[in-house]
């Protein structure tokens, strides 16, 4: 052990900022597959078989389109739990935020009396604001009602949520379908298909100039420092001057608004119209802030491991049409996953 921390555990920068981290990521996953191969055993599934076949069923053929498809969700939820996360703040009401944006969406593409190519960029920037607006009441909520945080998102997630159900189910309902759903979106107001015979959009594009616009943040201005600071050691920030009440509030409203595009890329680009439950039923809000969990909230590692729980799920899907291993087996490696991560410091101290 003390020749592995003579080779890796010097004062080198490299190693602290890439190996160090590649390896606790690389290690995490590689204990969260074991878990999985062990329950595998136990139920008696070949674990080299699963293995196999998640890999063929994320990457495989078509099924890349459909990892890819799956990553641009999971992608901006996870950037949306991200911002905050990196100033230590959770946000829990991630879903609240993301209906309210796709409904936003929905109404101003199906009844805004715009022409065609000024509805569309209006539809996702309403849908953002929408989502915004409600991430700022939450932190509102904390800052002059002493509500914390984490209990105002995570409450207001229900009302935005009941909201938008009843409106679907009244004023807004498209009579001719049986579930609670809109009018449906015109073919001149839907993102464009990027490639045809495939799920990919311009969503896609969406979300990767929102990636590399948050990465660029993150590391290149001084609010990303600031932020940063905070999420190392909060009084340490108060004493160097940073107001954080208002940094809370930017972090939440930037947070909201995207989650709240989110909900209007997946209806405006795959769904079409808005569906009551049908946003929230995929859980991504919840695999995004897995995935901003596991990177710490870094930016760059969040979106990798949102395409990483995104190739996880395809694969599981395939893996169970395949072959009937049933794909619960994908939960359970996220929260092995998860688990090894909370338990890393232990686990990676000799290393150290």
């Amino acid at each position: 052990m003390n020749t592995v921390r003579a080779v890796l555990g010097g004062p080198s920068p490299f190693w602290r900022r890439a190996l160090r981290p590649a390896l606790r990521l690389g290690g995490t996953l590689l204990l969260g597959f074991v878990a999985c191969a062990g329950i595998a055993v136990c139920v008696g599934i070949d674990p080299r078989v699963m293995l196999v076949e998640w890999i063929k069923g994320a990457v495989e053929g078509p099924q890349i389109f459909e990892t890819v498809a799956r990553s641009v969700p999971l992608v901006g939820m996870a950037l949306a739990a991200a911002v905050p996360l990196r100033a230590g703040i959770v946000n829990l009401g991630a879903d609240g935020q993301l209906v309210l944006g796709g409904l936003a969406a929905a109404v101003v593409a199906l009844y805004l009396p715009l022409t065609p190519g000024l509805r569309l960029p209006l539809a996702l920037l309403l849908g953002a604001a929408a989502g915004g607006a409600y991430g700022l009441l939450a932190a509102l909520g904390e800052l002059y009602a002493r509500v914390p945080l984490l209990l105002s998102t995570w409450l207001l997630t229900y009302p935005a949520k009941g909201l938008c159900g009843y409106l679907v189910r009244s004023a807004l309902r498209d009579p001719v379908t049986a579930w609670p759903s809109s009018h449906r979106i015109a073919p001149a107001e839907r993102l464009p298909e990027l490639l045809h015979g495939t799920p990919l959009n311009g969503g896609l594009l969406i979300i990767v100039a929102l990636a590399v616009l948050v990465v660029f943040f993150d590391r290149r201005t001084a609010l990303g420092y600031e932020i940063r600071m905070r999420g190392l050691n909060e009084r340490f920030a108060l004493y160097g001057g940073i107001a954080l009440g208002r940094q809370t509030l930017l972090l939440m409203a930037v947070s909201g608004a995207l989650a709240g595009l989110v909900g209007a890329v997946m209806v405006l680009g795959s769904e079409y119209r808005f569906t009551d439950g049908a946003l929230t039923a995929p859980q991504y809000s919840w695999s995004g802030t897995l995935a901003a969990l596991l990177a710490g909230g870094e930016p760059l590692g969040s979106v990798v491991a949102a395409v990483l729980f995104a190739a996880l799920q395809t694969g599981g899907f395939a893996m169970e049409r395949s072959v009937e291993i049933p794909r619960v087996l994908t939960t359970v490696l996220e929260s092995m996953i998860i688990l090894f991560l909370a338990m890393r410091s232990a686990t990676w101290r000799r290393l150290r």
